[in-house]
């Protein structure tokens, strides 16, 4: 069991490839102390409720530690612990990779239905003579939205991470042997819907991008803080709504820049069109000025 964020070791991880159908399984990454030890522990709550859970170590050569509070009844559990480590070195590589292949990667991120794909498709159909894109897709389960960047021309890999609610570093890694993006391209990596676990695993991208949709609520950059601090981007999607949903968008935008002053917002519409060109002018400033860098 993953103790950041829960999702199981045993998670049935697999490639597809959506143009020949293959299928590769993934071996998920166990990070266990000095390599192979698992310690399990048994707490007996107050009111007699006994709680056993794994314990798991990794000691890379990263000396940082992750704390994690549980409060159960009244109870707090603190589990200090490196499991990111790994997850940390992996990504590294992975950027060490892309910057020798002068390959820009975005993570894209946000909660399920926000509209990730359908941004993605209209970005890759309008910028497909500017930039060459590839797409690692991620989702528990099916190939659905691999069929639908896959229809736009360019390269993709479905990742489907069973029950994780997560892409990792281990899992990119494994998607770019598959991919294989051509030299001085873009990667973009649409990590599974959720909200919280995407924000706290590195994969070695460039930037991550979190993408809010205006039926979902503006307080969402308050209720997740984590994912819209560490995300340079916010893009604020389907604004086409907005004269039928109730949602205020100068109050997210202030939300959105109380937990992260720097992050850049854009408003836009995939269905319209409406300010796609201002997401457009900044990913190709990025992507050239990435490529300088």
């Amino acid at each position: 069991m993953c103790v950041t964020c829960g999702c199981s070791d045993n998670n049935n991880t697999k490639i597809i490839n959506p143009e020949t159908g293959l299928e590769t399984a993934i071996n998920h990454t166990k990070i266990n102390h000095n390599g192979d030890t698992q310690h399990h522990h048994t707490h007996t709550l107050p009111d007699g409720t006994v709680i056993t859970h794994n314990h798991e170590h990794s000691h890379e050569d990263s000396h940082e530690v992750s704390e994690i509070h549980a409060n159960i009844h009244g109870t707090t559990i603190s589990l200090e612990q490196d499991i990111l480590a790994k997850n940390n070195s992996l990504a590294a590589q992975n950027r060490g990779w892309f910057k020798g292949r002068n390959i820009v990667a975005l993570n894209l991120m946000s909660s399920p239905g926000a509209g990730k794909t359908t941004l993605l498709t209209q970005t890759i159909n309008d910028l497909k003579n500017k930039l060459t894109i590839s797409v690692i897709e991620g989702d528990q389960e099916t190939i659905n939205d691999a069929h639908k960047i896959q229809s736009t021309g360019c390269k993709v890999i479905q990742i489907n991470t069973g029950t994780g609610c997560h892409l990792d570093a281990s899992m990119i890694e494994k998607g770019l042997e598959k991919l294989n993006p051509p030299l001085n391209s873009v990667v973009m990596i649409e990590n599974v819907g959720n909200l919280v676990c995407p924000a706290l695993f590195d994969l070695g991208e460039n930037l991550k991008v979190v993408i809010l949709s205006v039926t979902e609520g503006e307080d969402k950059p308050i209720k997740y803080p984590h994912m819209f601090r560490a995300s340079e981007v916010m893009i604020l999607t389907k604004i086409d709504l907005l004269p039928y949903v109730q949602f205020d968008v100068q109050k997210c935008i202030e939300y959105a820049q109380q937990v992260n002053p720097g992050i850049k917002i854009f408003q836009v519409s995939a269905q319209t069109g409406n300010g796609l060109d201002n997401w457009y002018e900044w990913l190709s400033h990025q992507v050239n000025y990435l490529k300088i860098g």
